[in-house]
């Protein structure tokens, strides 16, 4: 716009003069409008700019809406984050104490199991002996027994055999709670059992009824008998 002003005033200062050519004239004239076109280019620019200021503005808000929005998200994620990762510990603390007592709990039935097995081993033991006496003992009853022949001389009866001292078996089906006490040091109430849980057939019956200890059974069993 300046140059436009210029231009009209050059144009005009010449004329006043009285030396302005045609030719000048034109020439002023078209600087001006060389002028005026570069000053409707300035002004279109101008609007453009503004245009795009306004653009950049509302994207600036749009931006920082966003980012706010963003940053909010962030902020439910990691107090979320942070509230799971409480409960995932508080859980996990649960199954380490679960764990621990489960693997207690697996301890004593593994030392129940193996004192099982034990005891059920030396049941099988007892019971294979008990059934071998019992297999002997019916073997011995169902001995035949010879007669004599009818021209031998039958021996006179022998005088009767003296009675049982302490040193000799006692059949526990026959003799009396005081007995057991006086004659094998057993305690009363074991004495009792014995004679209430009267008859045996294998001395092992002892053991197996329950009725003494089998340590107890082992220190008596060969000084008793249960022959009928």
């Amino acid at each position: 716009m300046r140059r436009e002003w210029i231009a009209i005033m050059m144009a005009g200062a010449m004329l006043s003069a009285g030396c302005v050519t045609n030719s000048q004239y034109q020439e002023a004239l078209t600087e001006a409008d060389t002028a005026r076109e570069e000053l409707e280019k300035v002004r279109q620019q101008k609007t453009s700019m503004e245009q795009q200021i306004r653009t950049l503005k509302e994207l600036n808000v749009k931006f920082s809406n966003e980012a706010l929005a963003a940053r909010d998200e962030l902020q439910r994620i990691e107090h979320g984050r942070d509230k799971e990762r409480g409960s995932v510990d508080g859980r996990t603390k649960d199954l380490e104490a679960q764990l621990k007592a489960l693997s207690a709990q697996n301890r004593n039935v593994r030392q129940e199991y193996q004192d099982v097995k034990r005891h059920n081993d030396t049941l099988k033991s007892l019971v294979a002996r008990y059934q071998k006496e019992l297999k002997d003992r019916s073997h011995s009853t169902m001995a035949v027994v010879v007669p004599p022949a009818a021209d031998a001389k039958v021996p006179p009866p022998s005088a009767p055999a003296p009675s049982a001292g302490p040193s000799a078996a006692m059949n526990i089906n026959r003799v009396s709670a005081s007995d057991l006490v006086l004659f094998l040091g057993l305690k009363q109430e074991e004495a009792d059992r014995i004679v209430s849980n009267r008859p045996y057939r294998v001395k092992g019956e002892l053991v197996a009824k329950n009725v003494v200890p089998k340590e107890t059974f082992d220190l008596i069993k060969d000084r008793i008998s249960v022959s009928q």
